[in-house]
């Protein structure tokens, strides 16, 4: 698909593992943009706008308020692969009135990010994508809970490889993630509550069949969960550890399993479960969850460009699109 999107994308750490690879696939998808490789060392960056090709690199100081780009420079977008702590990646983009996509925000960061929007509600679209890899989880269950009639509950359970978790700016996200705070923010019986120690972990169980034990995780799945299938019940857990493949002697890999329980149209009663597997790891589909709230928000798929609001992923993503593409890219989407 071509596109008559002139200023490019800054992608700021885009020379990272996962931002790297979201670039690829975001040149892949639309040849004709224009994409900006923003990170603090200018020869990483540089070498992957090279790769790219229609691409350049910017030194990106999250430390000013300008981000240390001339007054003059324009941008389509602002994309976010590391956490942002100063939020001036947020005010540059609004000041701009450009799109805004960051994947880093865990529930418990909420409150800072949702007070710059609150200020400033009609200057650019922000789409909050701090989900379980970029997405994708999240979009799967509100497909798969499509075939019920009403939900009652929602289990979603991930395997991160302990192999598989990433460069520095995820692994940041992983430690300040799960050592911040000890409890999880989940549904229970219609009640939203913070759970933690053993009340907020879960045993379930692999694709290999193992039984794991996943500890409670807040990210902001279950916020699109409850408000897109009406469950009186959600729960987000992951293990980190031996993914599946690796126990068989194979490259590690990630999975997401997704256990819905609810009645269908013939009053029955059932639980559903949806296995998502990736044999290169977590960074493809971050990537691809990345590169698809993109290409929503500019309008280049899905529909016309997004106006200012604050957004989450299952609001303006088709969960069918989003999950075309996560088969494209390499995801075995199947059920158990």
């Amino acid at each position: 698909m071509t596109t008559t999107t002139k200023a490019p994308v800054l992608i700021v750490g885009g020379s990272g593992v996962v931002g790297s690879i979201a670039a690829k696939f975001l040149r892949r998808l639309h040849p004709d943009l224009p994409i900006a490789i923003g990170g603090r060392d200018f020869h990483k960056a540089r070498a992957v706008a090279d790769e790219l090709g229609n691409a350049d690199a910017v030194v990106v100081d999250l430390a000013r308020a300008d981000l240390g780009q001339p007054a003059e420079r324009a941008f389509s977008a602002v994309v976010m692969f590391l956490k942002d702590d100063t939020l001036h990646s947020l005010e540059f983009a609004q000041a701009r009135g450009v799109p805004y996509l960051e994947i880093s925000t865990a529930a418990f960061e909420l409150a800072p990010l949702v007070g710059l929007f609150v200020a400033r509600p009609k200057s650019a679209p922000i789409l909050l994508d701090g989900y379980w890899l970029a997405g994708a989880a999240t979009l799967a269950a509100v497909q798969l809970a499509r075939e019920f009639r009403s939900v009652e509950a929602i289990e979603l359970a991930a395997v991160l490889d302990e192999q598989d978790v990433g460069g520095p700016a995820a692994y940041a996200d992983l430690e300040r993630q799960t050592k911040a705070v000890t409890s999880a923010l989940q549904l229970v019986d219609g009640q939203w509550k913070w759970v933690g120690g053993e009340a907020g972990s879960r045993v379930f169980k692999a694709v290999d069949g193992r039984e794991l034990t996943g500890q409670g995780y807040s990210l902001l799945d279950v916020l699109s969960l409850a408000t897109a299938t009406g469950a009186r019940s959600i729960r987000s857990v992951f293990a980190l550890g031996e993914s599946s493949s690796r126990r068989r002697g194979e490259p590690f890999s990630t999975e997401i399993i997704l256990e819905i329980t609810g009645t269908r149209s013939d009053g029955t009663t059932v639980t559903v479960r949806q296995e998502l597997v990736h044999p290169q790891g977590q960074a493809p589909i971050t990537a691809v969850g990345v590169a698809v709230g993109v290409e929503r928000l500019l309008g280049l798929a899905g529909g016309p460009p997004v106006p200012p609001g604050l957004y989450l992923p299952h609001v303006i993503i088709e969960p069918e699109h989003l999950l075309g593409r996560l088969v494209e890219f390499g995801t075995q989407i199947r059920r158990a």
